[in-house]
């Protein structure tokens, strides 16, 4: 079994330490309020002496930034940096630059799933940076979550975790607002569960409603058929959902932007084709 620092002791850090014990691991544990470390320390981990006290450093913190506050000016020779940190692209690949500078090597990542998913069947992570390196310090890792490499650019492991999220983020809030609509009619959300349920399997799937794979396919090949199902006719739609949302007196900020990005790719006079142009509307944000 491996040695390994975990860095940052908030859900996440914490859940991590703990998995990477019970599988057996030795595993030291540092956070910059030193009393956070004493659940995992009575737990058997060892208290490090400082974030950079340990060859393998998993870190797990709120921003980048706060690596940086946590390693100071400590070399970094010959370390593996492993940080599931959130930030955005460019910020990590100054950070891979940071790290390396002082020695070390930095290996990005994105965990998609929430603590108590750490170390359960399903659970993955994205890594980029060099594969090697990360490949050395793979059988660790897996202690944790699925290993899943994205690619040596250190930015393309938080672009994939984002990616997931903004999907995420922007089904779930719309489901919210589903919900808070249909009980102003009455309608609970166990009622519209099965429903929601089935919609968000069948857009990952193959059939006709299958439009993750579809959009996928029409993004590549640049052509957005229209005939049977317009933008036009969904720029409509959405603009009747948002009235309906204002109706009955609930928040339409995000409904409204969607309204108003189909309304811009319809008035740039690609309305006959299929919901699918929207992306170049996307991909052209001036």
């Amino acid at each position: 079994m491996s040695q390994v620092t975990v860095v940052g002791m908030g859900p996440m850090g914490s859940k991590m330490a703990e998995t990477l014990l019970a599988a057996g691991h030795e595993v030291a544990v540092w956070n910059r309020t030193a009393s956070r470390t004493a659940p995992l320390v009575a737990q058997g981990a060892r208290q490090a002496a400082s974030a950079a006290d340990g060859d393998l450093l998993v870190i797990s913190q709120i921003s980048y930034q706060a690596m940086y506050d946590s390693l100071g000016d400590a070399r970094l020779d010959g370390k593996v940096v492993v940080n599931l940190s959130s930030d955005t692209p460019q910020a990590l690949r100054r950070a891979a630059r940071w790290v390396e500078e002082r020695g070390g090597t930095l290996i990005t990542a994105g965990i998609m799933v929430p603590p108590p998913g750490i170390g359960q069947p399903g659970a993955y992570t994205f890594y980029s940076g060099p594969k090697d390196v990360l490949d050395r310090h793979a059988g660790t890792l897996e202690a944790l979550s699925e290993v899943t490499y994205v690619g040596a650019d250190q930015a393309l492991a938080m672009m994939y975790y984002q990616a997931q999220l903004l999907i995420f983020w922007s089904s779930l809030t719309s489901f919210m607002h589903a919900m808070a609509m249909l009980r102003t009619a009455g309608a609970e959300p166990a009622e519209f569960l099965p429903f929601a349920r089935d919609l968000f399997t069948q857009i990952g799937g193959e059939g006709p409603m299958g439009y993750a794979k579809i959009l996928a396919e029409e993004f590549a090949a640049g052509k957005y058929p229209g005939e049977l199902n317009s933008l036009h006719m969904q720029a409509v739609g959405i603009g009747h959902a948002v009235e309906a949302l204002a109706e009955a007196g609930l928040e339409t900020t995000v409904p409204g932007a969607l309204k108003a990005l189909f309304e811009r790719a319809d008035a740039e006079g690609r309305g006959h084709e299929g919901l699918g142009t929207v992306i170049e509307s996307i991909t052209r944000a001036g």
